[in-house]
C-alpha cells in the first residue's frame, strides 16, 4: 500500500474522526512477528495535525470494511468510551457455507481462549466470556445434487450485528452454528490463504459521537472478492440492501 491508496480509501473525515474501508489480507498494526500494517501509512491521514490518527478499534486481518479512527488524544478517548460501552452500531456482511433455516436469529454464546500457544484464536466456551450477536439472512442459494457428486451445499448471506465485542466473535458464532464463514481457514474448513479469501466484511457503523447531532452512519464499498458469491445470493450492486 502507498500513502496515496491508504488516502483513496477514506470514505469519513470531521475535526475528530476518520474512517477507512480496510483492505482485507492487511493487519491493523504489527504482531509479534512484525511485518508490513496498516498503521505504517497512518502519517498520510494526519491532514495538518501534528500527529498522524489512532486506531479507535480492531478488524482481523482477513476482515474488510469500515475502520474507525481518532484524529487525536481527546477524540480517541471519547471513540474508545464508545466502543467500550457498547454505543457504536456495527454491521457486516458475511457469505457463509450451509446457512440457517430462519430468516434471523441471535447467537448467545460465552467465548473463551482455544489455548494459550494459538494466540487469539477463541471457541465456544460456557465458562467464558458473553458474547452476542443478532443476524438476518439477506440472501440465499439452495442446495443442489451435482452429477455423479456429492450434493453441493448451498451458501448464505448473512447481515450479522455483534453485540458485544469479542474476538473473532462473528466467525467463531457462525462456525459453532454450522455455517461457517466462507474463507475462514482457522474456524472453518478453507485451506490457508486461499483464494477468494475471507468472506467478512464491516459493512456499515454507527457512532454517535455528537451529543446534538444525528449519529454518524458510515457504509463501505463491497470489496471484488466478495462480489461473486453475494451475486450469486441475490445481491447487485445497484440494491440499496444495508
Amino acid at each position: 500500500m502507498t500513502a496515496e491508496e491508504i488516502v483513496a480509501r477514506l470514505i469519513y473525515r470531521d475535526g475528530l474522526m476518520l474512517v477507512i474501508d480496510k483492505p482485507a489480507g492487511l493487519p491493523v498494526h504489527k504482531g509479534p512477528k512484525g511485518g508490513e500494517s496498516l498503521e505504517d501509512y497512518f502519517g498520510a491521514l494526519s491532514f495538518g495535525l501534528p500527529r498522524p490518527p489512532a486506531l479507535a478499534h480492531r478488524l482481523d486481518r482477513d476482515t474488510s470494511g469500515c475502520l474507525v479512527l481518532g484524529r487525536h488524544r481527546k477524540a480517541l478517548a471519547a471513540l474508545g468510551r464508545l466502543f467500550k460501552n457498547g454505543q457504536v452500531g456495527k454491521r457486516y456482511w458475511a457469505v457463509v457455507a450451509g446457512g440457517p433455516t430462519q430468516e434471523e436469529g441471535r447467537i448467545e454464546l460465552p467465548l473463551g481462549r482455544k489455548d494459550a500457544a494459538r494466540g487469539w484464536w477463541m471457541k465456544h466456551d460456557p465458562s467464558g466470556q458473553p458474547a452476542v450477536t443478532t443476524w438476518k439472512v439477506m440472501g440465499r442459494t439452495p442446495s443442489y445434487p451435482a452429477s455423479g457428486e456429492a450434493q453441493i451445499i448451498g451458501i448464505t448471506w448473512l447481515a450479522l450485528e455483534p453485540l458485544t465485542g469479542r474476538t473473532h466473535q462473528l466467525r467463531v458464532h457462525c462456525a459453532a452454528m454450522g455455517w461457517p464463514i466462507i474463507g475462514d481457514s482457522v474456524y472453518g474448513s478453507s485451506p490457508r490463504n486461499a483464494a477468494p479469501g475471507l468472506h467478512l466484511h464491516s459493512r456499515q457503523i454507527v457512532v454517535p459521537l455528537y451529543t446534538n447531532r444525528p449519529p454518524i452512519r458510515i457504509t463501505a464499498p463491497v470489496p471484488s472478492h466478495m462480489q461473486d458469491l453475494l451475486q450469486r445470493c441475490g445481491w447487485s450492486a445497484d440494491a440499496l440492501a444495508e
